[in-house]
């Protein structure tokens, strides 16, 4: 089994795993597309987080994480859990492929576009959101700062998040 990392799954996927690569899914973008309303804000406030957003000549760098045979059942239950938890997100087995040009049937999360946490603000406003918005797992920006410094490190570019780093660190002074 593997698993589609994009966003929060890049720096904590909650599971070990026996391999990882890089990997590119076509026709979805990486977008901060989804009200969080649970794990980094609240109803009264909510936070953005990212998700898969369907982008027809698009494509999404990511990382595929292989999950050890022995751990598919307790991941898999895992997973759903974190992120099926308001049903914005659906489960999905993507085909990715890989930097070596390898195909991979991978589960992913993908937005729900008719969902009510399905949102597109401009990015001035979802800087704003993120910058000021907490929850259950803590602030909004600790989880755009994380996954930008992981895809940093991947060196994958992303310049919508870049912009939004930024200036969120401006809007924070941090």
């Amino acid at each position: 089994m593997w698993v589609f990392g994009y966003g929060s799954l890049l720096w904590n996927p909650g599971f070990a795993p026996v391999r990882r690569v890089k990997a590119v899914l076509p026709d979805y973008h990486r977008s901060f597309c989804m009200l969080s309303i649970h794990h980094r804000g609240s109803e009264e406030d909510p936070g953005l987080v990212l998700a898969l957003d369907r982008d027809p000549g698009g494509q999404c760098t990511g990382v595929a994480f292989e999950v050890a045979p022995a751990d598919e059942t307790q991941v898999l239950a895992d997973l759903r859990e974190r992120e099926l938890i308001s049903s914005a997100y659906y489960e999905d087995t993507v085909s990715l492929t890989t930097d070596d040009d390898k195909t991979i049937a991978a589960l992913a999360y993908i937005i729900d576009r008719d969902h009510r946490q399905y949102c597109q603000f401009a990015l001035e406003k979802q800087a704003q959101m993120i910058a000021h918005a907490v929850g259950g797992r803590g602030p909004n920006t600790e989880y755009l700062f994380n996954t930008a410094t992981h895809l940093a490190e991947l060196g994958i570019r992303d310049a919508d998040i870049e912009w939004l780093v930024a200036r969120v660190r401006a809007l924070t002074a941090t």
